[in-house]
């Protein structure tokens, strides 16, 4: 189901006994420890192996364990990242969790946690730079793959705004409104209003669909045009609307849908 957009003009033993009763750990007992991979080959662990042979050579898996760089009893740091994987589906899926998702998977407690939104921002950060360096009509995958990670994997619908210099260079985005699973509210006029505070020159709009389809609805169709007219009467060009999904992007330009 496409999302839709909405333009809104004891009794337990005691301690004791249970001390009496537990065996102790002989010494050198390493059976409860996390195995290391410090233990393993050399040829096979994650960072040497990156160091010897490039980043290209290791799987995601083995990419995730370097910073998560410890496991958990019984399984190494790489058994944890192939688990993550697993839940969240991808790296885009780990990276786009909250702290709270993150920790709800054993292994990974609040210094993990922190580690992986960190590296999840640095990552966003790096895609805006890129679009940043350059005229956006001229770098249209970059801004593709910016808006994917940006909104992608969001689970409630999000419409964003990248609003744009007369060179057609990123000024800022801004998140113009936030709805549920199917539907967001999206005010034409704050969008308008702010446009003309940052002296913009041309916009490019975007939503995601947490559905997974990137087919627009009527809706969407109705709300390119009215915003588009609107932009237009203050002469400031609606350059495309996206649609995006984890994985894929819909353009209004691309596919000539966007009002003349």
């Amino acid at each position: 189901m496409n999302a839709r957009l909405e333009l809104v003009q004891t009794d337990s033993p005691c301690i004791a006994d249970a001390f009496r009763t537990a065996p102790l750990p002989l010494p050198g007992d390493d059976s409860l420890a996390a195995p290391r991979m410090l233990d393993w080959p050399e040829h096979d662990r994650p960072r040497e192996r990156l160091l010897q042979q490039g980043a290209h050579a290791l799987s995601d898996a083995e990419l995730l364990a370097l910073f998560l760089n410890t496991g958990r009893p019984g399984m190494t740091s790489v058994d944890v990242a192939r688990g993550l994987l697993t839940r969240f589906e991808s790296i885009r899926g780990v990276l786009g969790a909250s702290a709270t998702e993150l920790r709800r998977f054993g292994g990974i407690g609040p210094a993990k946690a922190a580690l992986l939104l960190a590296v999840s921002e640095l990552c966003q950060r790096a895609l805006a730079e890129k679009t940043r360096d350059r005229p956006l009509l001229d770098a249209p995958q970059a801004v593709e793959d910016y808006l994917k990670w940006l909104i992608g994997n969001r689970p409630n619908e999000v419409f964003v705004t990248l609003f744009l210099d007369v060179r057609h260079c990123l000024i800022t985005v801004d998140e113009s409104a936030k709805g549920s699973l199917s539907r967001v509210a999206v005010y034409p006029r704050e969008i308008v209003r702010r446009a003309l505070t940052l002296n913009a020159g041309s916009l490019i709009v975007a939503h995601n669909h947490p559905s997974g389809g990137v087919t627009p609805s009527a809706s969407d169709r109705r709300l390119t045009r009215l915003l588009h007219e609107a932009l237009a009467l203050i002469d400031i060009r609606l350059l495309d609307h996206l649609v995006v999904a984890s994985n894929e992007v819909f353009s209004f330009s691309r596919q000539g849908w966007m009002p003349s």
